[in-house]
């Protein structure tokens, strides 16, 4: 489903404001609110569907490259290691330079 038109974002905004203000020529106060209300209600909706998506997206995503990049614990163990290694070493170099 096609519905938002491919045009420049300001355009579609004032598209809406100029829709808004049609709207509200012959309606009450009340029915100005309820309308008003239902189309935030559209908009949340519509909202929450395509974040919620993402979130989705994004897990499968993590979980893919979760699975690519899944390291054995000894192997983190040993990279771990490797890490306290040249931090000790660097920290000892800092050292001999401030004496």
């Amino acid at each position: 489903m096609n519905l938002i038109p491919d045009t420049n974002p300001k355009l579609f905004s004032l598209s809406a404001v100029v829709v808004g203000y049609l709207l509200i020529d012959d309606l009450t106060a009340n029915e100005q609110n309820a309308l008003g209300n239902w189309l935030m209600l559209v908009g949340q909706l519509v909202s929450t569907n395509a974040y919620y998506a993402a979130v989705v997206a994004e897990r499968k995503n993590n979980n893919l490259n979760n699975k690519k990049n899944n390291m054995s614990d000894g192997d983190t163990i040993k990279m771990l290691e490797k890490m306290l290694r040249v931090l000790e070493r660097e920290v000892n170099e800092l050292k001999k330079d401030i004496k």
